[in-house]
């Protein structure tokens, strides 16, 4: 493949998860991991410039989206996920992909049901209570789940929040700060195992960056509902493409 077409297919996967990630909150890996891997990059140098890429491209939409941080919350939830995202990091590679797919699909359909709770049982969602303690271990286990896999839990943090009471805006924009920093030790360990490849991760780097910026101008602008609809079909899609690649 000529390198300028190398370079336009790297900018273009930049700017379509940096998209989605401003948009939903996610971190993009979900959607940057399986195209980089289609453009002919090893998985685990997939896993690696997506770690690279997710805390700048969450800082331009946290920057974005800075006035709906829940600063208190994400302070847990970001220790947390920083744990766990390491731990995941050492992990990669080692489970079976279809157990990892089981868990994560699980995981998703319980957080989106929970994304829509204060609809199906609102007496039942005004009870939930999102806990210093709660945040941190969510956060942990999230993460390491995530890291595993080479993401960033940046997926399910916006939908687990809003599950367990956070206005939806609030939720994006937490879930984009907390991002910045629960990939940056993973990233490390996958760059010192030398499995990020510097051309790609530069010019994705870059499409992402411009994406996170319009994805999070066009968030601000979406209402509520239509947010909850969108990263609620966006969850459950992913989670069916982490098992069909898995099968």
């Amino acid at each position: 493949m000529p390198q300028i077409t190398s370079i336009i297919i790297y900018i273009c996967i930049g700017l379509f998860a940096g998209f989605m990630s401003g948009m939903f909150g996610i971190g993009g890996g979900a959607v940057r991991i399986p195209l980089l891997n289609l453009a002919g990059l090893p998985l685990l140098s997939a896993f690696g410039i997506n770690l690279f890429i997710v805390p700048f491209s969450s800082l331009v939409g946290a920057v974005s989206q800075r006035e709906n941080i829940d600063k208190e919350i994400a302070i847990y939830l970001g220790v947390g996920g920083v744990f766990g995202a390491l731990i995941g990091a050492f992990l990669a590679g080692l489970i079976p992909t279809l157990i990892l797919a089981v868990i994560f699909v699980a995981l998703s359909l319980v957080i989106v049901l929970g994304l829509f709770l204060d609809r199906i049982v609102p007496a039942l969602a005004h009870k939930i209570n999102l806990t210093h303690k709660s945040a941190f271990i969510s956060s942990f286990f999230l993460s390491l789940m995530a890291a595993i896999r080479g993401g960033s839990a940046g997926s399910l943090f916006p939908a687990f929040l809003k599950a367990t009471g956070s206005e939806i805006h609030r939720a994006i924009a937490t879930s984009l700060c907390v991002t910045i920093f629960t990939c940056i030790g993973a990233a490390i360990i996958f760059w010192s195992r030398g499995d990020i490849i510097w051309l790609p991760a530069i010019f994705a780097l870059t499409g992402s960056m411009v994406g996170a910026r319009l994805g999070s101008s066009v968030s601000l602008k979406t209402k509520s509902v239509w947010l909850e609809i969108g990263l609620g079909i966006l969850v459950v899609a992913l989670a069916l493409i982490t098992v069909y690649k898995a099968l």
